[in-house]
């Protein structure tokens, strides 16, 4: 890791860009692989997170009452995934409370959390800054629960009132399971209308 005086030392322009590798290289390098596994029917492990409105959130207390549909992405290249899942319950308007759950796991992503929820702030309009929750310290407990091989997929996880998943899908997007999603949150919600 590059001390602060060597970084200093790194001409203001490359700074960013050393740092960016840096952060790539422990978002890597910290977290070990765990293998995939299906959650459905346990309680979502109590863990703290900020959203990038600045909120302290606890997941899943603080959303306890409603059905709340998690998404949980690990690496980056994880958006994709996780934006084509947000679309599609959103365009089929399905009625249940949307949270991102950015968990990034390790050391060194903790310590440069700032900078990386900054960098999430940049790509996000503020209107949806309190949707998104960054888990750091307590991310292993999310690993540990849904597994984190294919880090590319998203893991997406339909809670109901009292924070048991009842629905779980890490596969990629896939409209069919979307509708199945959907089907199950109306029969959840007493909402019957598309």
């Amino acid at each position: 890791m590059m001390t602060q005086t060597t970084l200093r030392s790194v001409p203001s322009a490359s700074r960013g860009i050393v740092l960016a590798i840096l952060i790539g290289l422990s978002l890597g390098a910290c977290s070990s692989p765990l293998a995939n596994r299906d959650p459905v029917g346990e309680l979502f492990p109590a863990v703290r997170g900020q959203s990038l409105a600045g909120d302290a959130v606890q997941v899943p207390a603080d959303f306890a009452g409603d059905p709340t549909l998690l998404i949980v992405g690990y690496v980056q290249e994880a958006q994709f995934d996780a934006d084509r899942w947000l679309f599609g319950a959103l365009q089929a308007e399905t009625p249940v409370r949307l949270v991102e759950l950015p968990t990034i796991a390790g050391l060194m992503p903790g310590m440069f959390a700032g900078t990386i929820d900054e960098g999430m702030r940049s790509g996000i309009p503020s209107e949806d800054w309190g949707a998104v929750v960054t888990v750091y310290d307590d991310a292993d407990a999310i690993v540990a629960l849904t597994g984190n091989t294919r880090p590319r997929n998203v893991r997406v996880l339909l809670l109901d009132e009292n924070g048991t998943v009842r629905w779980f899908h890490d596969r990629g997007y896939s409209a069919g399971k979307m509708l199945e999603l959907d089907r199950l949150v109306r029969g959840m919600t007493g909402d019957r209308d598309p």
